[in-house]
């Protein structure tokens, strides 16, 4: 038996989310993605990861960067963090 109720939205609607979602760059996924996880009760996090297919550290990353947007957005301008990516060859 489990305690949290099972909150889903309708098949259609998954799937629009799935498509919008696919057109974000990184950044802007992270937060649609902990968005949406912010509006369901416990266990949003682990649904909206099943539903657009990513992981659930990505969604809580982008929780961060949302609380942090208060401060202004540190990732204004930027795709990836500084030195993120893959390494330079020399």
């Amino acid at each position: 038996m489990t305690l949290a109720m099972e909150h889903h939205f309708d098949q259609a609607v998954e799937s629009q989310m799935r498509n919008f979602f696919r057109t974000l760059g990184e950044k802007d996924r992270r937060r649609y993605a902990a968005i949406e996880a912010r509006k369901l009760p416990f266990g949003g996090i682990r649904y909206i990861a099943k539903v657009l297919g990513c992981c659930e550290n990505t969604i809580a990353s982008g929780i961060k960067e949302l609380e942090s947007l208060a401060d202004g957005d540190p990732l204004e301008g930027r795709q990836r963090v500084e030195g993120g990516g893959r390494p330079k060859k020399n």
